[in-house]
């Protein structure tokens, strides 16, 4: 069921994903990049063009605006929230947005590089979007759907609600946060100055996805400690904190325990960066779990394997150092039933199958949910994120939209 309307989604995404906004997660500053500013410049102009009056862009990034209420009822306060950055993983400098019209289901040969080619075998969504208008990039960046088509949507609902008034609503907020990808995504927000009681992230996947549940998160660093001496003169005094690392990593299981073989609802230990000399080698890994309780578990077992390499190299020794990311928003958003029978009745009214899903990630929304602000996450379409191939369906943002429009007016009728 559409609406009677005409959309401004793609035309917005494709202007947006052409902004270079990529995060460092190197960098110390906040935001992670300047560059970021750029994009959150622009949506303040476009929503101060559209009437929303308090839209602005503050010292961290963080572009906040407020749409006001139109009804008399109490209705709980809405935020719709997206990030502007794109992942570290691939550039994000100097997108080329490209519409194939009416997918025919044929492998998508991306022009600027033709050895990226995106196939319904490696992408089986694309089965189901044939028909649909698809957007990807060239071939030599990412296209930034994640999330860049959240942004999108929430702004074509501002430009509809803008447009149509009979739509009743309480008050909404806007915001669109930096640096998700790196996961400082709220570190500065206001929650004072947000005001809401309730929000929704919009960086979901597949058509009518909805996610209430993510994995807890920590981040874990192993420091390993050698013993230096010049190589000449070093038998039986140097101490390599190289090939303690090393013996450490080779001890790793190579069947489980890893996110390359897993899935579901496993958990997983994966390493993610080293960094070293003979004397010194840090490795930095992220614990991941559904099940909270379960990361103490896997830090454990995992400090028992840098037990056994330190053991292994006499004169060695070690710190291991854990800190909290994020927290499953299921256990702050399952204490709100109404939040997600209420995208139920939206999606159904848009005509659209609610499919309640698990993440195997974290969204801005897994923290906010614990900084008062329960906060799952609804659909866009945004695909194989993070890569050249990643692809979004014109038709599933504007499904978005719909299921927006109908949700601010289910809250407002539920009141």
């Amino acid at each position: 069921m559409s609406l009677q309307y005409t959309y401004t989604v793609a035309e917005r995404f494709m202007k947006y994903v052409q902004v270079d906004t990529q995060s460092d997660p190197q960098s110390t500053s906040f935001p992670s990049t300047e560059k970021q500013k750029d994009l959150g410049k622009i949506l303040v102009e476009e929503l101060l063009s559209i009437g929303i009056a308090d839209a602005h862009l503050d010292e961290w990034g963080y572009v906040y605006a407020t749409i006001p209420s139109n009804t008399d009822k109490k209705v709980p306060v809405l935020c719709f929230c997206s990030h502007m950055d794109t992942a570290p993983d691939c550039t994000g400098k100097d997108v080329k947005p490209i519409v194939h019209e009416n997918y025919d289901g044929k492998d998508i040969v991306l022009p600027d590089d033709n050895t990226q080619v995106i196939t319904t075998k490696a992408h089986p969504y694309l089965r189901e979007k044939i028909g649909d208008d698809i957007i990807t990039a060239s071939g030599t960046t990412l296209l930034g759907a994640d999330n860049k088509a959240g942004v999108a949507i929430i702004m074509d609902l501002v430009n509809y609600l803008s447009q149509h008034p009979n739509a009743k609503h309480g008050t909404i907020k806007i915001l669109f946060t930096p640096d998700e990808e790196i996961g400082r995504g709220v570190n500065h927000v206001d929650m004072k100055k947000l005001g809401a009681d309730f929000g929704y992230t919009l960086d979901g996947g597949p058509l009518g996805a909805y996610t209430d549940e993510t994995f807890s998160a920590d981040g874990v660093k192993v420091t390993f400690y050698g013993v230096s001496a010049h190589p000449g003169y070093a038998k039986n005094t140097l101490v390599n904190a190289l090939k303690v690392a090393g013996l450490f990593l080779d001890l790793l299981p190579k069947d489980h325990f890893s996110p390359e073989t897993t899935d579901g609802r496993d958990g997983f230990v994966h390493p993610v960066h080293i960094d070293g000399i003979a004397e010194k080698v840090a490795v930095q890994f992220i614990i991941r779990d559904f099940d909270t309780d379960k990361l103490k578990k896997h830090e454990a077992r995992l400090e028992e394997f840098v037990k056994q390499a330190v053991g292994r190299y006499p004169g060695s020794s070690y710190e291991f150092e854990v800190k909290e990311q994020y927290r499953n928003m299921k256990e702050v958003v399952s204490q709100h039933p109404e939040m997600t029978s209420h995208v139920q009745k939206a999606m159904e009214l848009a005509g659209i199958p609610f499919k309640k899903e698990s993440a195997r990630g974290g969204t801005d929304g897994s923290r906010l949910s614990f900084m008062g602000l329960p906060c799952p996450d609804i659909f866009t379409g945004e695909m194989a994120f993070h890569g050249k191939h990643e692809y979004v369906s014109i038709q599933d943002m504007q499904k978005a939209v719909n299921v927006l429009t109908h949700l601010v007016q289910v809250w407002e009728k539920e009141a």
